[in-house]
């Protein structure tokens, strides 16, 4: 028997909602580790795939400081301030993978402006991608949105390590 390890493809949810839920759904079948995180009570089904570790916090943006280096990050929570928190904290660490916030190109705009004037500098708000999801899926269902959103995060978690394999491509990346 293989030792089970950690897949390094780690993965933040915040939100527990439709979306959420279908999008943890599509994740957790890609090998991913999952830290869905919501504050809400009574919010996750009552059971999830086993890659998936459910957190009912009071506080989610504290959870963000949990998260490896090089992890991927979802904000789709049920309130724009907690938003707004949870993705400062994760363009303060300036490690992520992907910074993904689910909205329109206004609420991104919304965003920076907010951010800005907590000092978040403009550096770091060019890591933020929102609208989230592929470009080409406009459909608006929660399994949508979902399968437009990972396929964002493979092509950035393959593109990564495409750059990594390759020294000459990263330099360039770089």
């Amino acid at each position: 028997m293989d030792p089970v390890r950690p897949s390094g493809f780690n993965v933040a949810i915040f939100g527990a909602g439709h979306v959420g839920a279908a999008t943890v759904d599509v994740l957790a079948r890609l090998g991913c580790q999952i830290r869905w995180i919501d504050s809400r009570r009574d919010i996750f089904p009552a059971t999830v795939p086993a890659n998936v570790n459910v957190i009912e916090s009071a506080d989610p943006a504290l959870e963000v400081a949990a998260m490896q280096k090089g992890a991927y990050f979802l904000v789709m929570t049920h309130s724009h301030p907690l938003d707004l928190e949870i993705c400062d904290q994760v363009l303060r660490r300036d490690d992520a993978a992907y910074c993904g916030l689910i909205g329109s190109t206004s609420k991104r705009r919304r965003f920076e402006r907010m951010m800005k004037k907590q000092g978040l500098p403009e550096v770091l708000l060019e890591n933020l991608v929102c609208p989230i999801g592929v470009s080409g899926i406009s459909g608006k269902k929660p399994a949508e949105i979902a399968v437009a959103v990972a396929a964002e995060i493979l092509q950035t978690r393959d593109s990564m390590s495409a750059a990594e394999a390759d020294p000459v491509r990263l330099k360039v990346l770089g």
